[in-house]
């Protein structure tokens, strides 16, 4: 019977292979969460766009799939879908400054949500400088609920700001990983 342990350490040679992609990335991501803080608005903006964009294009593909499906009775959800994705893709678009009011919530949850699986997944798993990892997914936590308390009042500015502190803690967190990760000595398979 193998344990959480012997399958982590089954994939660890594979994963200490790839540290320098874990290292670039990571400063990657802090560079670009880094433009997002200097730059918030326009990262609120760009990020409402870029969303607005590939609902719109998803329109597109969703359109072009139902007609293929016109003789199933489902025909008319994929249109739906389609006519949904495309009706919020345009308003994203046209109006990216109302859309960003209504992205803030869901942004927020995402925070939330995404830095508790972090946080959580770090603390069971307890990877090489794990800690990094959960301080990042609280900071995360932290951005959530504020966003959620101030969701009426969030500017656009705050949005773009909130996205960039998360980026720059989660490659942070990586650069980190990989750091640590490089540093392990080669593991030694059991035999059996």
């Amino acid at each position: 019977m193998t344990t959480v342990s012997d399958f982590l350490l089954s994939g660890l040679e594979q994963v200490r292979k790839s540290w320098g992609w874990f290292l670039v990335f990571g400063i990657l991501l802090a560079i670009l969460g880094a433009t997002c803080v200097v730059k918030a608005q326009t990262a609120t903006h760009f990020s409402i766009l870029v969303l607005g964009w590939i609902l719109a294009i998803s329109a597109v593909f969703w359109l072009i799939s139902s007609f293929y499906a016109i003789s199933w009775q489902g025909f008319f959800l994929y249109l739906l879908n389609a006519i949904l994705r495309g009706v919020i893709g345009y308003l994203l678009i046209s109006h990216p400054d109302a859309g960003a009011a209504g992205v803030t919530g869901l942004v927020a949850c995402l925070f939330i949500v995404g830095g508790l699986f972090r946080a959580a997944g770090a603390t069971l798993i307890r990877f090489p400088r794990w800690g990094w990892t959960v301080f990042a997914g609280l900071v995360a936590v932290v951005l959530g609920i504020y966003l959620l308390a101030t969701w009426a009042t969030a500017t656009t500015y705050f949005l773009g700001l909130a996205i960039g502190i998360d980026l720059i803690f989660d490659g942070a967190a990586l650069a980190g990983f990989a750091g640590a990760i490089h540093s392990l000595p080669k593991v030694q398979t059991k035999t059996t």
